[in-house]
C-alpha cells in the first residue's frame, strides 16, 4: 500500500467525538466529491460518489453517527477497467447542517482538512520526496483549503493543473519540506503515519551524514595522494637533474624520507626524518623543493 493509502486508512478509522467536528469533516468531503440539493419544501439531499472504498466508508460512518437517516447505497463495477464506484444518497431537513457547518474552531479545522485529504488528497513516498497536495475543482475551494491549512502556520500554495486547482506543501529547502509535512500530519491527527515519516527521515539523515563523511574523507585522501605524487615527481626530477646533494641538508633529509615512504602523511614524514620536525615544517620544506624543481625545469 502507498504511503497516501496508509494515511487515508488511518484517517478513515478516526472519528471525532464532537458532532461539530464530524459535520466539518462531512462538509469537506461534500465539497470534494459530493453534491447538495434543497427543494422548495426544505428537504435536503446529499449525494456522494467515489471510487475509493475508504472515502465511502468514512462518509457512511460520519453520516450514521451524526444523523439518524437511512442511506441509499449503490455499488457499481466497471467491467472495462475493473474499478468500483460507490454512490450514496441521504435526504432530510437536518442535512442543511452539513452545508452550513461553521468551520472556525481549531478542532473543526483539523477535521475539515482531514476530510479534504481523504476525499482528494495525496502524499508522496517520504523515502523519495516530500510532497503533500489536495486537488480541488474550483479556485474558491482551493483558496478556502489553502487558508485553512495556513491557519496552522504552514505555507500552502496553489498551482493550476489542467482543469483543477492543487493546494500543495512543498517549498524551500528539504528540511523545511519535511517539517511542513510533519506538521500537516499532526494537524490531521495521523499520528501513526507521522511516526513512520519520522523514522524514514531519521534514516535518510543518517545515510546522508554517512555519505557526506565518506565523500569528505575520499576527497581528502585524493588530495593527499595527488600532493604526494607531485612531491615525488619534484624530488625525482631534482635527483635526476642535479642530484639530491644540491639541496640544503634539511631539504635533502625530507626528500630522502619521502622517497623511502611515498605513502606516508606529512605528520608521519616529520617523525621519520633524521632530524624530526612537525607537519608544517615538512610541508614548508616540500614546497621549497617544488620551487627548486620548477626553477630547474624553467
Amino acid at each position: 500500500m502507498s504511503f497516501s493509502g496508509k494515511i487515508k486508512e488511518e484517517l478513515a478509522e478516526h472519528v471525532a467525538k464532537a458532532r461539530h467536528c464530524n459535520l466539518a469533516e462531512l462538509t469537506a468531503i461534500l465539497h470534494m466529491c459530493g453534491e447538495f440539493e434543497e427543494d422548495k419544501n426544505g428537504i435536503c439531499t446529499i449525494r456522494f460518489r467515489t471510487e475509493n472504498y475508504l472515502v465511502a466508508r468514512k462518509c457512511f460512518t460520519l453520516m450514521s453517527k451524526t444523523f439518524n437517516i437511512e442511506a441509499d447505497i449503490v455499488v457499481r463495477k466497471n467491467m472495462t477497467n475493473g474499478s468500483t464506484s460507490y454512490f450514496m444518497r441521504w435526504a432530510g431537513e437536518e442535512l442543511l447542517a452539513v452545508k452550513n457547518a461553521l468551520v472556525q474552531a481549531v478542532c473543526c479545522k483539523r477535521a475539515y482538512i482531514r476530510g479534504a485529504f481523504i476525499a482528494a488528497g495525496s502524499m508522496s513516498d517520504p523515502s523519495k520526496s516530500y510532497h503533500f497536495e489536495i486537488v480541488c475543482g474550483e479556485l474558491a475551494q482551493a483558496e478556502y483549503v489553502r487558508d485553512m491549512i495556513n491557519s496552522f502556520d504552514l505555507d500552502a500554495k496553489i498551482v493550476t493543473r489542467k482543469k483543477t486547482f492543487v493546494v500543495y506543501l512543498k517549498e524551500g529547502s528539504q528540511i523545511v519540506d519535511v517539517l511542513n509535512i510533519v506538521d500537516m500530519l499532526n494537524v490531521m491527527e495521523a499520528y501513526v503515519a507521522l511516526m513512520e515519516l519520522e523514522n524514514v527521515r531519521i534514516l535518510k539523515e543518517m545515510r546522508n551524514s554517512v555519505n557526506r563523511k565518506v565523500n569528505c574523507e575520499t576527497a581528502n585522501i585524493n588530495k593527499t595522494v595527488s600532493a604526494a605524487v607531485r612531491q615525488m615527481e619534484d624530488i625525482v626530477y631534482v635527483r635526476d637533474t642535479v642530484g639530491l646533494d644540491y639541496l640544503p641538508e634539511g631539504l635533502r633529509d625530507v626528500a630522502l624520507t619521502r622517497l623511502e615512504n611515498p605513502d606516508a602523511t606529512l605528520k608521519e614524514l616529520g617523525s621519520l626524518m633524521a632530524d624530526p620536525v612537525g607537519k608544517s615544517g615538512v610541508n614548508h620544506r616540500l614546497r621549497k623543493i617544488s620551487e627548486i624543481a620548477d626553477k630547474l625545469r624553467g
